[in-house]
């Protein structure tokens, strides 16, 4: 028997510019710092082509992004999940680009989270634990061992807050996170693997997630970093969104938080 396949002629990806309002934090002539809302997608793909945090750049900035990344993510250093609320920043041309990307490689980068996760957790602590694709779910990342091959170097940084001691079964705890890499999904791996996945996550979460949350209770509250041509140190710093505000409020009337 013989197998015909005919592949179609490449086309270049049509990426369209649309007016979407953008909540810019900081902007010149370099970059810009954006505090993205929950549900917004970073850049197309697959069933997200349009509606996108790029599409709105490109109508912002026309053609000062940088090319780097290609056409599907022009300008993106650096990316949150969809239902990730917060701080990302934008790099309007190639040189800044790079210089912002090298920071990230060298863990010199500062970025900062607001976690809600599921249990009570006593300390302060670290989750350093490589990740790589799940083995059967390639949708999903999952923790391996050191060592092996394909997984990459993740470090997770996690500081209590507040404790919700009796706020459904096992209570919840709020976490200031600092990430020292930057892996799909990090956080939410990362805090899965140790049994405090974050609240309302569906992907990694328990069967009964928070759908009230509308996914996961997770905020890139705080991004510092040196300017790419003023070699000025930058810090940028967002307050909680209404949906985060609005669950630690009900978390506080059932069990009276104890703040840290």
């Amino acid at each position: 028997s013989v197998l015909c396949v005919e592949i179609p002629e490449a086309r270049p990806l049509d990426v369209k510019a649309e007016n979407i309002p953008l909540d810019i934090v900081y902007e010149d002539d370099d970059l810009l710092v954006v505090n993205k809302p929950k549900g917004m997608v970073v850049h197309p793909a697959a069933g997200n082509y349009d509606g996108t945090l790029v599409n709105a750049l490109l109508y912002h900035c026309g053609d000062s992004l940088s090319g780097i990344n290609g056409v599907i993510r022009p300008g993106i250093v650096h990316r949150i999940d969809k239902d990730t609320s917060g701080l990302l920043i934008v790099a309007k041309n190639d040189t800044a680009h790079r210089h912002l990307a090298e920071q990230i490689k060298a863990h010199s980068f500062t970025r900062e989270y607001r976690a809600v996760v599921y249990g009570k957790i006593r300390e302060d602590g670290t989750v350093d634990a490589p990740i790589a694709r799940h083995p059967q779910d390639r949708k999903r990342m999952a923790v391996y061992p050191a060592g092996t091959a394909g997984a990459r170097e993740a470090v997770t940084h996690w500081f209590v807050r507040e404790r919700f001691p009796n706020s459904g079964a096992g209570g919840r705890t709020l976490l200031r996170v600092e990430l020292e890499t930057g892996r799909t999904h990090q956080i939410r791996v990362h805090m899965a693997s140790i049994h405090h996945p974050v609240a309302g996550d569906p992907v990694y979460g328990p069967h009964n997630c928070i759908t009230s949350l509308h996914g996961q209770c997770l905020h890139a509250k705080t991004l510092g970093f040196i300017h790419p041509i003023t070699g000025e140190h930058l810090r940028f710093d967002s307050e909680l969104p209404d949906y985060f505000t609005r669950f630690l409020t009900t978390l506080r009337q059932r069990t009276g938080g104890n703040t840290l």
